[in-house]
């Protein structure tokens, strides 16, 4: 069912600002949460560990497998093909490891298993391997969960509003601007995120990850941000010896190149999954918990979608039900869909242009001129 009567009449806004896509309702919803979850068999809820155990192994095997197939045979390859090689190694096993990377942050939303100490060991181990904080980063999007479309307590991609511009945003608002913001983004926006909270929710302080006494922990987590670190330190110690028996080269093609896939793939998937011309965000004024995790958006990337256990097409029903294990989400998201009607956003956008086009549309966020719910902020472009 779809909003019906409870949609409240949204005031005129200008055509080049709607022409690309239908808003999704911001008014309350005329369903709860309980009422989406009693609409899911209930075994989707259910978590099994050698079922979780299955998904890791295939991964880790189809991994392996292309790390024996690099190392065993480009170099017997002629050139140029062995230049041409390493790159498609490194996008495929890039994008495999996206999967493990998956299935980490399942382990840090306690969807992996029913024991909180073995999804956490299993999310410690396979993000460390990742240089991704694994503590670090599950109790800040934690927050993100929580806070999810807020302007004021939301962690991450969150939009500013146009009097926070930079001065210099205008002079990036064209095609060449749009391809140097993507391309840093893409390769440099996991690193700064973890490292400068860049895209992060402003604090009074500095703000890192990897700091256990930055203001995005509280004091009972603090611990575990020094074993977050301790699992990076390990991992970069690893790669030092690597590097000092096999060459700088050979970790940066065989490790380096796919973990930049990686990075740009999580960046790419959270930003397309949270920014969208037809998706509204909230102040404190309006804001709630389930408004803002209705304010997502399900994207289709083909044959990856199954690659990176379906966290692109099932989001929606991921930030409604958190807890729910990555191999259940596809049947819940078909269960909840005839309810929440027009709250549910789908994009079959090809992933290229709609990142192209969230660049160019998706600038800042304002209220529309007359609306009476101030609280409520659209993208605009128009700087």
């Amino acid at each position: 069912m779809g909003a019906g009567g409870n949609m409240s009449i949204r005031p005129a806004v200008k055509k080049s600002e709607t022409k690309l896509h239908n808003r999704v309702p911001s008014s309350k919803p005329p369903f709860t949460v309980s009422q989406l979850k009693k609409a899911i068999p209930p075994h989707c809820f259910q978590r099994s560990v050698l079922r979780s155990f299955s998904y890791v192994v295939c991964d880790l095997t189809i991994a392996y497998i292309l790390f024996y197939i690099a190392t065993t045979y480009f170099h017997l390859l002629p050139s140029p093909y062995s230049y041409l090689a390493w790159p498609i190694y490194g996008f495929v096993q890039g994008c495999i490891l996206t999967g493990v990377w998956v299935i980490a942050h399942e382990c840090g939303h306690h969807a992996f298993s029913d024991y909180q100490w073995l999804d956490d060991l299993v999310g410690l181990v396979l993000h460390s391997c990742l240089l991704v904080p694994y503590f670090s980063w599950k109790y800040s999007h934690r927050r993100h969960h929580s806070n999810t479309g807020s302007l004021e307590r939301d962690e991450v991609f969150v939009p500013k509003q146009k009097s926070q511009m930079s001065w210099f945003s205008k002079y990036l608002n064209n095609p060449p601007g749009r391809v140097m913001t993507l391309t840093v983004t893409l390769t440099l926006g996991w690193p700064l995120y973890l490292l400068f909270n860049v895209s992060g929710r402003p604090y009074n302080r500095f703000a890192c990850h990897y700091d256990p006494y930055g203001p995005i922990y509280s004091d009972r987590e603090r611990l575990q941000i020094y074993i977050s670190d301790a699992g990076v330190l390990a991992v970069f110690y690893g790669l030092y010896h690597l590097a000092a028996a096999e060459g700088l080269a050979w970790v940066l093609c065989v490790y380096g190149g796919p973990l930049l896939v990686v990075n740009g793939f999580l960046v790419l998937i959270t930003y397309l999954q949270h920014t969208h011309a037809s998706l509204p965000h909230y102040d404190s004024s309006e804001w709630d918990w389930l408004r803002g995790a209705l304010a997502t958006v399900d994207r289709d990337y083909g044959i990856l979608n199954k690659v990176f256990h379906n966290i692109t097409d099932t989001h929606v029903a991921h930030h409604l039900f958190s807890t729910m294990p990555h191999y259940h989400a596809m049947e819940a998201t078909k269960a909840i869909k005839p309810i929440l009607g027009e709250y549910y956003h789908f994009d079959r956008t090809p992933v290229y242009k709609a990142a192209w086009r969230e660049a160019k549309e998706c600038i800042y966020v304002a209220p529309d001129e007359g609306d009476q719910n101030k609280g409520v902020f659209w993208y605009r472009n128009q700087l």
